[in-house]
């Protein structure tokens, strides 16, 4: 069966990008080489196991088998943790600035 090695690539990078990330810090984070990890984002073809696959998805923040399942050619699972995760960080941001606008408002009415 052949792989879908640029949908592979597609994911790592975008996500990379999202998250401000070097492949650096990625292939720490990973245990996954720096050469392999380059391979992957530009999407050679190649046998790439399972195992770096997983270890790529975890450090990604992904379930385990995304990568694995995106190179198989099918549509990658649903990440509703990472969804869900993003979406509490957006509302503790959002959260922050009321915050702080509500302090500005009250050091006002205490000045007067």
């Amino acid at each position: 069966m052949a792989r879908d090695w640029q949908a592979v690539a597609d994911a790592i990078n975008t996500r990379l990008a999202e998250r401000g990330m070097t492949q650096r810090a990625l292939a720490e984070a990973s245990g996954v080489s720096v050469a392999t990890l380059r391979k992957l984002q530009k999407a050679e073809p190649a046998d790439r196991g399972k195992p770096v696959l997983m270890a790529l998805s975890v450090a990604l923040g992904w379930a385990p088998n995304y990568l694995q399942t995106l190179s198989d050619g099918a549509q990658a699972p649903s990440d509703s943790a990472t969804a869900l995760r993003d979406e509490v960080a957006a509302l503790r941001a959002d959260l922050s600035e009321v915050q702080q606008r509500l302090a500005k408002v009250e050091a006002a009415q205490r000045e007067s």
